[in-house]
């Protein structure tokens, strides 16, 4: 089985940028996001897609985007903190000893917009919820791989991550804003992507996730972002 993969389709959202000329204009030359919009997210009947605050949203409409037609292939939601502002809230509720939403307690756990999205659409197949740190995205296209060899066709993985909260924005590493991002990836033979670990890491002057989309939709040789090397085979 070949260890390496292509990029069928790719999606994404951001304030204000909703297509992929604005992103790829934009990761060519990133600059402040200043826009506070959030997605339509026309997709999903309107008494689910209510109860999704920005980050979700994105996340599920990258997701609409990017499926496949027929449904039925492994899905991998990837998101380093998840609804962490959700958490934080029922945090600071516990400590005021208040009662917490059941509604809020269910969405803030880390499967939740996959959860949305398979009940959405009726979807009974492989639903994967991930977090790995700064690695969150590599190791999604890790288990993705894990997938293909295992004999699935494709994989839709969806990539989404926001600023943190206050109480915690001095962990942050980059400046960030509310996104999402997706790809469907099939197996490939001699040409396609590979991924493999390297002993040092390498840090990119964009968040993680995003500096892996840049690669992905560029003709980049080879990226090396953290502890993980991509390389593009022609």
């Amino acid at each position: 089985m070949s260890n390496r993969f292509s990029v069928d389709k790719w999606a994404a959202w951001g304030p204000g940028l909703a297509d992929q000329t604005a992103w790829q204009r934009w990761l060519t030359h990133p600059t402040p996001i200043t826009a506070n919009d959030k997605p339509l997210l026309d997709e999903m009947p309107a008494m689910m897609r209510r109860r999704v605050e920005q980050l979700g949203r994105a996340a599920l409409q990258a997701a609409y985007w990017c499926q496949g037609a027929q449904g039925g292939e492994p899905v991998i939601f990837a998101s380093r903190y998840g609804d962490i502002r959700r958490s934080v809230d029922l945090l600071q509720s516990l400590a005021r000893q208040e009662s917490l939403s059941p509604t809020s307690f269910s969405l803030s756990v880390h499967n939740a917009i996959g959860a949305l999205y398979s009940i959405a659409r009726g979807d009974t197949s492989n639903y994967i919820a991930l977090a790995a740190g700064d690695a969150t995205a590599p190791m999604a296209f890790m288990e993705a791989m894990g997938l293909l060899a295992d004999g699935a066709q494709s994989v839709l993985l969806v990539v989404y991550d926001e600023p943190l909260p206050s109480v915690y924005s001095h962990y942050a590493t980059h400046e960030e804003f509310p996104r999402a991002w997706a790809c469907r990836i099939s197996q490939a033979d001699a040409q396609g992507i590979s991924l493999r670990r390297a002993d040092t890491a390498t840090p990119t002057e964009l968040p993680p996730d995003l500096a892996v989309l840049r690669f992905l939709t560029s003709e980049q040789a080879a990226l090396q972002q953290g502890h993980w090397v991509w390389s593009r085979h022609a």
